[in-house]
């Protein structure tokens, strides 16, 4: 079955200009040289210490890019990018006209930036839909993906944190050249020294919601993210978790037993 929803807590800008190109290029994560007219990827902004400032969806255009960002944080993304532009020929403008729709399922490409079972974006001014968005959250829960400002806290955590490396077609391109916080990106992943990760967890009981310490052996590992009854994500160090499972130790949110899974996807394992 194919799902579309209306995700109305995303909003839109447009960035274009002359230098558009090599002015993105340099700040955020991705490849955005690489795209073609139409073509979405998924990056971010980092802080010079490789913390995520900002993240979003980008979609190449023909006179430049548009941004699919969280409501509450385009404002401050576009502010952000403006600091940037110093004499750079480029335009930043809110796009109001167009709306954010997420398609994912059996008939539907795999174009998200991200990971291929996310599906697709459309922006367009209307769409139609048979899905909501508690409907997309539990596929981006199954699939494992975390998302800003629901299940992490924008300028709390690091790229590797939120799995930007795992991502294909957007991300952390480790290719490109230098960006704001590169260089932290970097030596994460050539030192494999990321230990916090985003990892599935699940429950025979409704899960507790953000901000939850995950306990084994009476010691924190870990924190929920968002949920959506039994299924959830939570950022948890993978080598405590490791050496819980290797001790048989249970491990809990609010006293209640939960089930700690790898997204199918990662590279990454337990670490113990």
């Amino acid at each position: 079955m194919s799902h579309s929803a209306n995700l109305f807590d995303r909003s839109l800008f447009r960035l274009s200009g002359a230098d558009s190109v090599d002015f993105l290029h340099n700040l955020v994560t991705c490849d955005v040289v690489k795209l073609r007219e139409g073509d979405v990827t998924f990056g971010g902004l980092l802080t010079p210490q490789g913390k995520v400032l900002f993240d979003f969806h980008i979609m190449r255009e023909a006179d430049g890019f548009l941004f699919d960002v969280a409501s509450g944080a385009r404002d401050d993304v576009m502010k952000r990018l403006k600091f940037y532009k110093l004499r750079a020929a480029v335009d930043i403008e809110p796009d109001d006209d167009r709306q954010v729709y997420a398609l994912w399922g059996d008939d539907v490409g795999g174009t998200d930036g991200r990971r291929p079972e996310m599906g697709t974006r459309a922006y367009s001014a209307s769409h139609e839909t048979n899905s909501t968005i508690e409907d997309w959250n539990r596929h981006r829960l199954h699939v494992g993906i975390p998302l800003s400002g629901v299940d992490f806290d924008l300028g709390d955590v690091f790229a590797h944190d939120t799995l930007m490396d795992q991502f294909v077609g957007g991300g952390v391109d480790f290719s490109k050249g230098c960006y704001v916080g590169q260089e932290v990106v970097s030596r994460m992943k050539h030192r494999d020294s990321a230990r916090n990760r985003f990892v599935k967890v699940k429950s025979g009981t409704d899960l507790p919601q953000k901000g939850v310490a995950l306990i084994a052996a009476e010691k924190r590992i870990g924190t929920m993210g968002s949920a959506v009854g039994k299924d959830g994500l939570a950022l948890v160090r993978v080598d405590k978790v490791g050496k819980a499972l290797d001790a048989g130790e249970p491990i809990t949110a609010e006293d209640a037993p939960v089930t700690l899974e790898l997204p199918e996807f990662a590279t990454f394992g337990w670490g113990s």
